[in-house]
Formats: C-alpha cells, sequence, structure tokens
C-alpha cells in the first residue's frame, strides 16, 4: 500500500514547474482568476490565480517558472485593502499571512482590473468550506461524529457497510463498540458511551493488515505522521467476518488514493465574469479605513507564536483578566490582544 501523503493543502511551495499541470488527484480547479499580480515576490508579472479545494496556486502568465503554491492548512489571516493605480485608478489587493516550514510568509495579490470589485470573493468563499469540512481530511478522537448512535454522514458520504460486535483495542481490557465503513472515512463508537469514537479519513492511513495479538487476530490500522503516526487495532468474530471487512477496507482505500474526495464543494456563482489579462503598472496602496482591517499588531503576534521558535515564557497572574496566562512577547499589551478588531 503506496500512498503519498497530501501535501497541498498543508504546505508553502515556490517555484513548481508547470504547476498548473501539476494538479493532483481529488484536487479541483473552483474558480480562475486573471489578471493578478503578486506584488511583493514578482511585481510586474501579470499572473493567474488557480483557487482550488485544497490551496491557492498563482502563477506568471508571462514567465511560467515563477509560482507560488499555498496551501489553505497554512493560512493564518487573509483580508482584503483598496489600492490605488496610477494607471487603473482604485483596486483591491488580497493579503495572505502564512506559516510553512516554521517561516512565516506574506503575500500580496492585486487585482489589475479595477472595475472588478469582487475579483477575491471567491478564495474566501472557498477557504471557509475547507475550514469547515475537516472532518474528510483529519483524524478525530473523541468528537461529535456520533449523536444518539447516530453517524453525522457528511455531503456526499456514502455508507457501506455497519458492523456491530467490534472490540476495540486500545486499552487492556477492550472496549466493544460499532464500526461504520464510508466511501471516505471509518468509524468506530463504543456501544455505551457514543462520545468515544474514531473518525478516521482514508488519506491518513498508512497501513492496513491482519496482525494475531493477545486477543486473537485482529485489524491493525496504521495512520500516517501527519495523523499522529497511531496504530490502531480492533478485533472483529468470527474470523472470516474480520476478513471480509479487511478486504472491503483494503479496496475502498485503493479506490479513494485514485480518486480522493476532500470535501470542499462549491460552484461559482453564474454572473460571476472575469476580465481579459492585462499588463501590471505602478501600485501604490491607499491608506487603510479605520475598522477596515484585523488588528495588525493580533496578527503579528500570531504569526510569531506559530512559527514555533521553541522559546516557553513563565506563567504570570494577570490583574486585569483575574487568572495566570503565558507572559506576552515584549512590545505587546492585553489591550493590543483583546481588541481583535480595531474600534471606530
Amino acid at each position: 500500500m503506496n500512498q503519498k501523503p497530501v501535501w497541498e493543502d498543508r504546505e508553502v511551495k515556490f517555484d513548481i514547474p508547470s504547476i498548473y499541470k501539476t494538479i493532483r488527484s481529488g484536487e479541483v480547479v473552483l474558480d480562475v482568476l486573471d489578471s493578478v499580480e503578486d506584488t511583493k515576490g514578482n511585481s510586474g508579472d501579470c499572473g493567474r490565480i488557480l483557487v482550488t479545494n485544497l490551496r491557492l496556486i498563482w502563477y506568471s502568465v508571462t514567465s511560467h517558472r515563477f509560482s507560488l503554491s499555498v496551501g489553505f492548512s497554512c493560512i493564518l489571516t487573509m483580508n482584503t485593502k483598496t489600492v490605488v493605480s496610477k494607471v487603473r485608478g482604485t483596486t483591491q489587493a488580497l493579503y495572505i499571512l502564512s506559516v510553512g516550514s516554521n517561516s512565516r510568509f506574506e503575500f500580496i495579490f492585486t487585482n489589475l482590473t479595477a472595475s472588478n470589485t469582487k475579483h477575491f470573493a471567491s478564495i474566501f468563499d472557498v477557504y471557509r468550506l475547507y475550514q469547515a469540512s475537516t472532518i474528510y481530511r483529519e483524524l478525530k478522537l473523541r468528537s461529535s461524529v456520533v449523536v444518539s448512535g447516530q453517524l453525522q454522514v457528511q455531503p456526499q458520504e456514502q455508507i457501506f457497510n455497519t458492523i456491530s460486535g467490534v472490540w476495540n483495542l486500545s486499552s487492556d481490557q477492550g472496549n466493544l463498540g460499532i464500526l461504520i465503513v464510508s466511501n471516505v472515512r471509518l468509524v468506530w463508537y463504543a456501544e455505551m458511551n457514543n462520545s468515544f469514537n474514531i473518525s478516521l479519513p482514508y488519506m491518513q492511513i498508512a497501513s492496513l493488515r491482519i496482525r494475531e495479538s493477545k486477543y486473537g487476530p485482529a485489524l491493525v490500522i496504521q495512520t500516517l505522521e501527519t495523523a499522529g503516526s497511531y496504530v490502531l487495532g480492533f478485533r472483529i468474530d468470527p474470523a472470516d467476518r474480520l476478513g471480509d471487512v479487511f478486504k472491503e477496507l483494503l479496496s475502498l482505500h485503493s479506490v479513494y488514493t485514485e480518486t480522493p474526495v476532500f470535501g470542499v464543494f462549491y460552484e461559482a456563482p453564474a454572473d460571476c465574469e472575469r476580465a481579459p489579462t492585462e499588463s501590471a503598472d505602478d501600485i501604490e496602496e491607499l491608506d487603510s479605513t479605520p475598522g477596515g482591517d484585523i488588528n495588525s499588531k493580533f496578527t503579528a503576534y500570531l504569526a510569531d507564536t506559530a512559527t514555533g521558535d521553541g522559546s516557553k515564557r513563565k506563567p504570570v497572574y494577570c490583574k486585569e483578566l483575574g487568572f495566570a496566562m503565558e507572559s506576552l512577547k515584549e512590545g505587546y499589551t492585553i489591550k493590543d490582544l483583546w481588541d481583535v478588531l480595531p474600534t471606530q
């Protein structure tokens, strides 16, 4: 079982050759934005943004060796600002703060077509859908996937099998529960306590096999490193039933690997028109209006924390909040971080 981990939504990469031809299986281009400049990295090059269900791809239409791939999982903050072009007048720029490989990146994409004021709207729509669909892509433990004995079935999820009398061997005594097999994941939950559960997408499975355990033959599933490298064991009686479930999971995992479902379903509005490609000119940023952007100090503090520099600050008692908290980095106050949106 050789499955390449999905990196497209989890990494930031630069200058991938022919990036517009490297869409992986299951990745879908949901929108195409023409006349966009990577103002910070490739100023003067007119480019195109591909909005997929996993990431944003920008590449220059004049020199295809210049490109960016920004996974949605890497994005910390995203907002638009009003800018002015000496040639085209007022237009919009998209600001993205992201983290990848323990480094912080800021990207500025400028719309070179001033008449289209909703040029970046689909990016925000798709990003929100991505954030709301982690159940398709991430291992969930003790989550609300089962309510009153009923699995919360996701859009475009199909249930193929429900197996009762399945023992979870994660503890010494084992726990009796129900295993549900669908086209995108497997779910196990305890019969006596539905909140004790596991939801494991096929995209996070590294291997499936049957092994001997102290409880007899067991289905053993190892997850990828991106899902914590867990080893999960399940006992299913009798042995021929275990073999049938194992074969079914192997088949479904193989089908999923060929045509994965990432859970982001989006259709661009029919009246959303895109302007033809134009060349780039000098663009200057206008002063932001009060309340028009997210608190920049909060954004900077969040990004510094997310880079994971390894430094740990001692807890201190905060009089303003009334409880102990990690001491703040130098140059920040409680007000800087509390007022996420600036006051009018």
